[in-house]
């Protein structure tokens, strides 16, 4: 079986086509093509994503994205047996556009058409190159919008343990990064202008909820480096600058792991999983690792090139939808959700 997935719910324009196992395999699926066009230069200039342009950029690449996945599989649009679309959460302009463009080729070729969350498709990202993760499962989902903790007690089974109140780890390195005027995308940015900084020396509080819950918050933490900028004179010359970097790096990496212990302390997972934009940080994955091993837990993390936005993790949840109930079709009213 072939499926034809598309992802657009920021400014990532993904389209890829998976071969699906055969059935009774504990395979994953293989990917023939996944291909990512990135808006980050689009954006470069505004220091975060602008939706109107990131809809209009999707609006121009959804087609030729789709067909240069279509030829490096090798395979034409007849033998596609299944389409697969992100239909929230994101950016609802970004979303319309690949939901509108799945839904006209499903119509079209009269074939079955799923639409799959998000986020659920960042933690089914490990599973396609580690398909035999043992159940249960705890995921720490990373990226510029979305910060989560997930239970998996089964295939395709998704509790939400806690999420952030405010803004995503994401979100708050690229507000920082734009503050001090290094550029975007934030994250990769701070992660190479604070190599070989002392990551201790300024002074961070883990953030915690005053209900001490699993929830994270780091609209703190983000207003707390702003007041250290200001009185230590931070700017891109200065030469506290690495260390400056490297401290508050380290101290995201630090909440989200401490979060991760707190909540696997509760569930007793078997597993541990680590995805999303943000997961290709080495420092957060170094961190990540450490606590895994002090846990006695197995640990994964996609490959960078799956961390990112991508179709392929949204074909792969689909395949295991479409397996676990046969004879599935969408009805094409399906509706994108933003949230």
């Amino acid at each position: 079986m072939f499926v034809l997935a598309i992802e657009t719910s920021c400014d990532e324009t993904s389209a890829a086509v998976l071969r699906a196992s055969e059935p009774g395999r504990a395979a994953a699926p293989e990917i023939l093509s996944n291909i990512v066009l990135s808006q980050d230069e689009v954006h470069a200039p505004y220091g975060g994503v602008v939706p109107e342009l990131a809809s209009r950029q999707h609006i121009k690449t959804i087609a030729p994205t789709v067909g240069e996945a279509m030829a490096r599989a090798g395979v034409g649009l007849d033998a596609i047996d299944l389409y697969a679309v992100t239909q929230g959460p994101g950016l609802i302009g970004s979303l319309l556009v690949g939901l509108s463009f799945a839904k006209g080729l499903a119509y079209f070729h009269k074939k079955p058409l799923i639409g799959i969350d998000h986020l659920h498709a960042h933690l089914e990202a490990c599973f396609l190159e580690n398909p035999a993760i043992a159940y249960p499962v705890l995921g720490l989902l990373v990226s510029g919008g979305h910060t989560a903790l997930y239970l998996m007690e089964e295939p395709l089974s998704y509790k939400l343990l806690g999420k952030t109140r405010d803004d995503a780890a994401g979100e708050a390195l690229d507000k920082i990064a734009k503050f001090l005027g290094l550029g975007y995308p934030g994250g990769p940015v701070i992660e190479k202008l604070g190599k070989g900084g002392d990551a201790k020396a300024f002074p961070f509080a883990v953030p915690r909820t005053k209900d001490r819950s699993l929830d994270f918050s780091f609209s703190g933490l983000k207003t707390g480096a702003l007041k250290l900028i200001r009185e230590n004179g931070i700017m891109a010359e200065n030469p506290r600058l690495a260390d400056f970097l490297a401290s508050f790096e380290e101290i995201v990496a630090r909440t989200l792991v401490d979060h991760m212990q707190a909540a696997a302390d509760q569930v007793q997972p078997k597993s541990l999983i680590l995805c999303g934009g943000v997961a290709r940080n080495t420092r957060l994955r170094t961190r990540f690792q450490e606590f895994a091993r002090r846990a006695g837990l197995d640990a994964y993390v996609p490959a960078p090139k799956l961390c990112t936005d991508n179709a392929a993790m949204v074909g792969a949840i689909a395949i295991k939808r479409f397996a676990r109930t046969p004879g599935f079709t969408t009805d094409l009213d399906l509706d994108a959700f933003a949230r």
